[in-house]
């Protein structure tokens, strides 16, 4: 892969990179075609697919996330997609200094022998960072091996992970990536889900249940728009109240925050960002949007 994205560079030709952990769904196929609209007809569009070991937790679902290699691929080549880049966890985290007969699990990690990670020490710290504490060091690690691997000109993201983007670009900007980031809008289902490659995990009564984020967003919007100002904390005792009218539904958190610096707020105004996450059933789903 990285011989190959040289040999494009040396031939003057863009380089556009979507970034995924694959079920691809409509929300990365507009990715597809924003990267497309940034390098051009003649730049290469890259797709990476790869379930990215280091972002999940001993207790997440790595080992079912959803994988469909096949789909996806189909999807990507409808898409207009140049390259789609697969690799494997032996490829992207080598295991130096790994028994070789070790027993392999259906949780295991492949990534033992691996011990050079990028960490971000400020944005990552709260919301996302506090309820997964090892998340980030993956995210960070593996996008800027994909950067490295891949040399894009422009990366594409989506706003559905709004903390996410925040610390690709901070990392880009304090270690000089050159590349460019872009980050899209949120797609969402006719109801206001937000597209997900975990909705596949929602069966019957629990997909309604899931429109609870897009219900609790859309009532934090309503709050804002009647006063010029409202506490933090009736906001989030009110969005609490709200989903755990839901049966199967339970609040993680909820902020509030300047969308710039991620610094939490004590009343909320127009402009505020809001995130939350929420558990429905098993299946944990994040949201945010501009209040």
């Amino acid at each position: 892969m990285q011989r190959l994205a040289k040999k494009w560079q040396r031939a003057g030709t863009r380089i556009g990179l979507v970034p995924t952990m694959g079920y691809l769904h409509a929300g990365h196929l507009s990715l597809v075609q924003r990267a497309r609209q940034a390098i051009g007809q003649r730049g290469v569009v890259v797709v990476s697919i790869y379930v990215n070991p280091t972002q999940f937790g001993p207790q997440e679902d790595f080992s079912r996330y959803p994988r469909d290699l096949k789909r996806d691929l189909k999807l990507c080549r409808d898409a207009g997609v140049d390259v789609v880049f697969t690799p494997g966890d032996g490829e992207m985290y080598p295991r130096w200094g790994e028994a070789p007969d070790e027993p392999a699990r259906e949780d295991a990690r492949p990534t033992s022998g691996f011990s050079t990670y990028v960490v971000e020490e400020k944005l990552s710290q709260g919301m996302e960072g506090a309820a997964r504490p090892t998340h980030f060091r993956g995210v960070t690690t593996v996008v800027a091996k994909l950067f490295n691997l891949i040399q894009p000109e422009v990366a594409m993201f989506g706003q559905k992970d709004f903390q996410q983007a925040a610390i690709i670009k901070r990392m880009v900007a304090d270690l000089n990536f050159p590349v460019r980031i872009v980050v899209a809008p949120t797609r969402r289902e006719p109801d206001g889900l937000a597209m997900s490659s975990r909705n596949k995990y929602l069966v019957g009564d629990l997909r309604r249940q899931a429109t609870i984020l897009w219900c609790a967003i859309q009532m934090a919007r309503a709050t804002v728009k009647k006063s010029r100002t409202f506490p933090a904390v009736k906001l989030t005792a009110a969005v609490k109240k709200l989903v755990a009218c839901e049966p199967d539904a339970r609040l993680d958190y909820v902020e509030f925050f300047e969308p710039d610096t991620l610094a939490p707020v004590a009343e909320v105004r127009r402009g505020t960002q809001m995130a939350l996450a929420v558990f429905v059933g098993r299946t944990r789903l994040v949201d945010n949007a501009q209040l």
